[in-house]
């Protein structure tokens, strides 16, 4: 077990060299930036919400996307009432970007 936590605290140091503290909201809130709130519709009328941040926060909440995931990655830079294709486990289909919400990071 010491082994185990001697390597995970190996692995986070290192990651601690490659982090940016994100303390403030992008200027531009109408656009997917880091740490968005993003809610997307099907063409069914379903809607998702989910938030986009760093793979080190994922195990917060189950809404959590990594930035470095396909769709997060499809959503960068999209505005509200944007549409985008993005592969889901269930196929491909059409969202649109319904709105998208920054809070404070402080």
């Amino acid at each position: 077990m010491l082994r185990e936590i001697d390597r995970r605290v190996r692995y986070l140091e290192k990651r601690l060299d490659q982090c940016t503290v994100v303390d403030r909201v992008p200027l531009d809130q109408s656009r997917v930036f880091f740490g968005a709130w993003v809610t997307i519709e099907d063409e069914d009328g379903e809607q998702e919400c989910f938030r986009i941040v760093g793979a080190d926060e994922l195990e917060h909440d189950e809404r959590y996307i990594s930035i470095d995931s396909p769709v997060a990655r499809a959503l960068l830079k999209k505005e509200e009432g944007d549409e985008v294709m993005l592969r889901r486990a269930h196929g491909e289909r059409l969202y649109t970007i319904e709105r998208i919400e920054y809070f404070d990071f402080v």
